[in-house]
């Protein structure tokens, strides 16, 4: 659908229950989200695009959605995971409902090649892995907390899951390189996040994902666009002039760290389209 000279209002809009994640993932936008879903919400647009979903920190929280939806990302377990919620989700179930917290079993399924599983399979090794790793790092240690039972409890996951899974309907869902699926998605009327990795880690989803030099392609290819964007990211000089173009918004956070004992101040950036 494209705009051209039309106004949305709200009524262009449908009313979608936010949902929460289905697990920790890094660089997950839980101190962002409200700032950001309000900014969404206010930007008239037919089409939403988002080219990092991760595990869907902007996405899920949203209260209100366009007519198309396109969720994207390029790591295969994330965009598996969430196809796997949207068409098999009673299968999907089944197999996760004997599954326990265990060190060995998180050792084991992350020295297993997710290449020899079906994607069924696939799904339940990653969702089980990102919530029970330490921060949500991708492939990272199984991590522990004293003062809290298993991460994997499935009488508490079963209906978030399920919560995901109604929230997925009539969702297009992507594996592709951002510049790809921004080139393919890109026309009056659209609206994408962007998300990438911070400026400075790179490489925290894998070796390949994500490079520096993708920062001045971004820049560009923002330049040129037909939509409209929101993108967030850390606070860097070098950002700051890759795209000064834009509005530039700095927010201050504080994270709690070392299981909420102390807080810690960040810098980041909400970049957006002029007027």
């Amino acid at each position: 659908m494209i705009l051209q000279g039309m106004k949305m209002n709200s009524q262009t809009f449908r009313h979608v229950t936010p949902t929460r994640t289905p697990a920790a993932y890094i660089g997950g936008k839980r101190n962002l989200a409200r700032q950001i879903c309000a900014m969404i919400s206010e930007i008239p647009h037919a089409t939403y695009a988002e080219c990092f979903v991760g595990m869907g920190g902007i996405f899920l929280r949203r209260s209100s959605a366009p007519p198309a939806e396109v969720i994207n990302d390029f790591g295969g377990d994330v965009a598996n995971l969430f196809r796997i919620l949207q068409r098999h989700y009673p299968q999907f179930m089944d197999m996760l409902k004997f599954q326990v917290s265990s060190r060995r079993e998180f050792d084991r399924l992350k020295a297993c090649d997710p290449s020899t599983l079906t994607d069924l399979e696939r799904a339940a090794r990653f969702l089980y892995m990102q919530r029970l790793s330490f921060g949500g790092r991708v492939n990272g240690h199984f991590g522990i907390d004293p003062s809290r039972g298993g991460s994997f409890n499935i009488t508490k996951l079963a209906p978030v899951l399920e919560e995901i899974h109604e929230r997925l309907a009539g969702v297009v869902i992507e594996n592709r390189r951002w510049q790809d699926f921004m080139r393919l998605y890109d026309r009056p009327g659209t609206l994408f996040y962007l998300d990438p990795p911070y400026f400075g880690n790179e490489n925290d989803y894998g070796e390949g994902m994500f490079d520096r030099s993708q920062f001045v392609d971004m820049a560009e290819r923002l330049s040129d666009l037909k939509g409209r964007f929101i993108l967030s990211i850390n606070d860097n000089e070098t950002i700051r002039e890759l795209f000064s173009a834009f509005d530039i918004l700095p927010v201050e956070l504080t994270y709690s760290v070392a299981g909420g004992k102390r807080a810690k101040r960040a810098r980041e950036l909400i970049i957006r389209s002029r007027e």
